[in-house]
């Protein structure tokens, strides 16, 4: 029979392209392979996966997917995206065990890869003697802290929002315990119990893939290698394989973000090497118009040239997209004047931009980014340094990493309120671009750049690692 792997990942258009990639990687060490990929729906705008599905499937043909029937969920008044998103997965387990017994019929499945919203599906694989792994699509820091988590729940009664104190994780810099991800801040959240519950599942599961290289984070991956973040020594095998990133985002069927792609980097072309700050923040990630308001006012005082994604505030003052806003209307969104003030040297952009193109154009030189992962991989492997100022999920982690242990960024700093103003906004801006400070950052950067080159390459940390877990497939 044919060997094959089921990647299992969550909705959002950043999770699927992650574990696109990781089945790419898979292919390039055993393209004998059939790569099975699971796709749920959930309630909510995750950003448009039809496009990029249907390109991968027509140019890739060992990677298929399976669209897992929709779930009912019961009347929820919750609006957290990542509480639905752990509900409909739970729910859908009865069809991922339908899939798997219907791809088993025809294959030798060498284990299904959960990311860490979906780990619900690992006793499905364990009931139907398949081996369970996690891709966890973060950095091994992020992973350090979700493994020491059920420790940390363990040793206090209180909620984390009220503990006003640091965490000390083993492997990471000390961490402000209102600094963790907004959900497992408040003990008596369901999302909190989920999130427990899918870090307690790590220490079952035969292995762990990272996206990340050994060098990028040294001390974290040593420390997760040498067990210290699960107790009584059931750390499962670490395989950090990264940098994984998508060469190109999602195709667009409207044809409208080539235009924006030919526009964008024809202005780059024009501008002198290393001089553009980039701003984009992620396909969730929004802006009240008051913020969007402060950035333009620092941008502009900051005199440097820029590329800046901006797109429509939430409705109700989120900070995370929940429904798509279609129609962008700069002009009311932005102080008067400041398009036309600043045509000669920033272009503003509505809603996208093809990041991967545009931090590896020679023009642009610093990149405020929303610190998720994939982000930071893709600054990194383009040699851009970058000013950190995070939004949700596990972001405001990733700036303390960056910025205190990696040191490739510096930290954007917000109000007790998470206002940032258009002063912190301009200092940083300069920072980045013309302080000493700025200087050391960016050389660390491009070291870090070859660094991530030699980890892909044949010998190397990442490659080693793959061939390991593929090899472990041949004795089972």
């Amino acid at each position: 029979m044919e060997e094959a792997i089921v990647l299992y990942p969550s909705p959002p258009i950043g999770h699927l392209i992650s574990m696109v990639e990781l089945g790419k990687l898979l292919l390039t060490q055993k393209p004998s392979l059939s790569i099975h990929i699971l796709i749920t729906t959930v309630p909510y705008d995750s950003g448009s996966t039809a496009p990029y599905i249907a390109n991968v499937a027509a140019t890739i043909p060992l990677i298929k997917f399976h669209h897992l029937p929709t779930v009912t969920l019961p009347s929820t008044k919750t609006t957290h995206h990542e509480e639905l998103t752990f509900e409909v997965l739970r729910l859908s387990n009865p069809h991922v065990r339908e899939e798997l017994m219907s791809i088993a019929k025809n294959y030798t499945i060498h284990g299904l890869v959960v990311d860490f919203f979906c780990c619900a599906a690992l006793s499905v694989a364990k009931e139907l003697n398949i081996p369970g792994y996690h891709f966890f699509t973060s950095g091994a820091g992020v992973l350090a802290g979700f493994l020491y988590f059920p420790t940390i729940h363990n040793t206090t009664t209180k909620s984390l929002k009220d503990l006003k104190s640091l965490l000390h994780i083993p492997g990471v810099p000390p961490i402000p315990s209102s600094d963790m991800p907004i959900p497992v801040l408040h003990r008596d959240d369901k999302a909190y119990k989920y999130f427990l519950d899918s870090s307690s599942s790590f220490p079952e599961s035969a292995g762990i893939f990272v996206n990340t290289f050994a060098s990028l984070e040294a001390r974290a991956v040593k420390t997760l290698s040498e067990g210290l973040c699960v107790p009584n020594n059931r750390t499962p095998p670490i395989y950090c394989i990264g940098p994984l990133i998508a060469t190109e985002g999602p195709k667009d069927d409207s044809g409208s973000r080539n235009g924006t792609t030919l526009e964008c980097l024809t202005w780059l072309d024009s501008q002198p090497v290393g001089s553009v700050v980039f701003l984009c923040f992620g396909s969730l990630g929004l802006f009240s118009k008051e913020q969007l308001r402060e950035i333009a006012f620092g941008l502009e005082r900051s005199g440097h040239r820029f590329l800046w994604v901006v797109r429509n505030p939430p409705s109700d003052n989120k900070s995370v997209v929940l429904s798509v806003h279609p129609n962008i209307d700069l002009d009311s969104l932005l102080p008067e004047g400041f398009l036309d003030r600043t045509k000669e040297r920033g272009l503003v952009l509505k809603s996208w931009a093809p990041q991967v193109a545009v931090l590896n154009h020679p023009a642009v030189g610093g990149f405020v980014s929303h610190c998720g992962w994939n982000s930071v991989l893709e600054a990194v492997c383009a040699g851009v340094p970058l000013v950190a100022w995070p939004l949700y999920a596990e972001q405001r982690l990733n700036r303390i990493f960056l910025v205190e242990e990696m040191k490739l960024a510096l930290p954007m700093n917000e109000s007790d309120n998470g206002f940032v103003s258009s002063a912190e906004v301009e200092e940083r801006v300069l920072g980045l671009m013309e302080s000493e400070e700025g200087k050391l950052i960016r050389e660390r950067t491009i070291a870090m750049k070859i660094a991530a080159e030699a980890a892909l390459n044949e010998g190397g940390s990442s490659r080693v690692a793959l061939s390991k877990l593929v090899e472990s497939w041949k004795d089972k």
